[in-house]
Order: structure tokens, then C-alpha cells, then sequence
């Protein structure tokens, strides 16, 4: 099935500021990154708060392990695979960029694929059109977040302010595309929402890795970790919402 843009609007308070604070954690990730690069300290940026893992949120809330039946439960463990398979490779892939790796093509392609993996495991549900959608906006999500990491390595601002800013419109492509899939049950804010603290997660731990920070980097991922387990159990809860009747048994 082809998805697209709902006509849902939203009270103007409810986007604005999550717009906001996306362009605001975009421009102080560049200046960030860029100084980590050139001397090597320096702490991590904090646009929105690193040490949370919540969005609240109006969707369905997610089925508690004990009350999900076999199909329910083979979807939540499947959706928290894929996406715990999402951050452990991004986290290799910046390791291993962070220090030249010769591993870091291996690495990366591997993360690629993953996203080809998260989009085939929602093709049963919205077809063939929307799963490729989703895959290239997965990989952008991905190639992008290279060239953040490039453009800093490299000590060039214009260019890292530019894909920092890519990235954070990235992931609102993300969030959007989710919400139009299924309406009803992703709220467009919400699913932005989400998008966005991944990305300013997944650039505080960037920032500290390549700042030599390595603790650091350790137990900020460990924070984006369970936000994208958070993540991933949204979308496995507004899956079962839509399609109720593909989760009987």
C-alpha cells in the first residue's frame, strides 16, 4: 500500500517546540563536534536531557510482556532486535570511524542492511511500495549521520552544520512517514518526537567517542539504548492497533 501524507494538523504548541529544539540541537552538535575535533575536550552537548529516555506520548501504550499472546509477542521481540541490532552497529560504525578502523566499510554495510531489515519486517503490513520508502529513509538516516561525522573529522563547518541540520530533517521525514502509515495510532508530534531524541542522543555519544571520551560515550549510549527499546515497543503496540485481527493467536 503507497502512504501518504495525512491531513492531520496539529495545535501549533505542539510542534513548534519540538521544531524548535531540533534546530537548536543542530547548531550547538556542529559547534560541539567541530571543537571536539580540533582539540580533543571538552564535555558533550546537552540540547534536550541525554539521561532521558522517555517521550510522552498520546499512542497506544505498549502490551506487558506477560499479557501478549504468541503472534504479539513474536512481533515485540522481533521489532526490539531489529532496532537493538540499529544501535549496536551505529555505535561500531562511529567506533570504528572515530579511529580510522580498516573495519569501518564492513561495519557500515552491515548497518545498511539493518535497515533493509527493519523496513522487510513491516512489508507484510504495508506493502512493497511503503517498505522501500521506508528502507531509503532508513539509509539516508544512516549516510547521513557519515557525513556528520566526516564534516567534523575534517574541521569543516559549513558542511558539518549542514548535515547536522540534514539529519535532524531526516529523522522528521522519519516520524512523518511513520505517522501517515498508521494514523491512528503513531501521532505525527509523537513519532517526531522520537525520531529527534534519537538523533540528539546518538550525537552525544558521537560527540564524546570522538572527543576521546570513551566512558562517556559507553554510558550515553547506554541511554539511547533504551529509548530506541522504548522506540521499538511503540511500533510494535500501533502495529497490533492497526491490524488486530494479524495478531489473534
Amino acid at each position: 500500500m503507497n502512504i501518504h501524507r495525512s491531513n492531520r494538523q496539529h495545535d501549533s504548541h505542539r510542534q513548534t517546540p519540538r521544531r524548535l529544539v531540533a534546530l537548536g540541537a543542530a547548531a550547538v552538535f556542529s559547534a560541539s563536534l567541530l571543537v571536539g575535533c580540533q582539540t580533543g575536550q571538552g564535555s558533550a552537548p546537552t540540547p534536550t536531557d541525554p539521561t532521558s529516555t522517555t517521550v510522552t506520548t498520546t499512542d497506544p501504550a505498549p502490551l506487558p510482556p506477560g499479557t501478549r499472546n504468541a503472534s504479539e509477542n513474536a512481533l515485540y521481540q522481533g521489532m526490539q532486535t531489529l532496532w537493538m541490532q540499529h544501535m549496536e552497529w551505529t555505535y561500531a560504525a562511529v567506533a570504528a570511524f572515530a579511529v580510522d578502523s580498516p573495519g569501518f566499510p564492513a561495519t557500515a554495510d552491515r548497518l545498511l542492511q539493518n535497515q533493509v531489515d527493519i523496513a522487510d519486517a513491516v512489508r507484510p503490513f504495508y506493502g512493497d511500495a511503503a517498505a522501500d520508502q521506508l528502507t531509503t529513509l532508513l539509509q539516508e538516516h544512516i549516510t547521513g549521520a557519515v557525513a556528520v561525522l566526516s564534516a567534523a573529522k575534517a574541521g569543516d563547518s559549513d558542511a558539518l552544520n549542514q548535515a547536522v541540520t540534514a539529519e535532524y530533517a531526516n529523522a522528521t521525514a522519519i516520524g512523518d512517514f511513520l505517522a501517515d502509515a498508521n494514523p491512528a495510532n503513531w501521532d505525527k508530534a509523537d513519532m517526531e518526537a522520537m525520531m529527534t531524541m534519537h538523533i540528539d542522543q546518538t550525537l552525544v555519544y558521537a560527540t564524546n567517542m570522538l572527543q576521546g571520551d570513551y566512558a562517556q560515550a559507553i554510558a550515553n549510549y547506554g541511554v539511547a539504548e533504551a529509548h530506541m527499546l522504548e522506540m521499538a515497543d511503540m511500533l510494535s503496540a500501533g502495529v497490533i492497533a492497526q491490524f488486530p485481527d494479524q495478531f489473534t493467536a
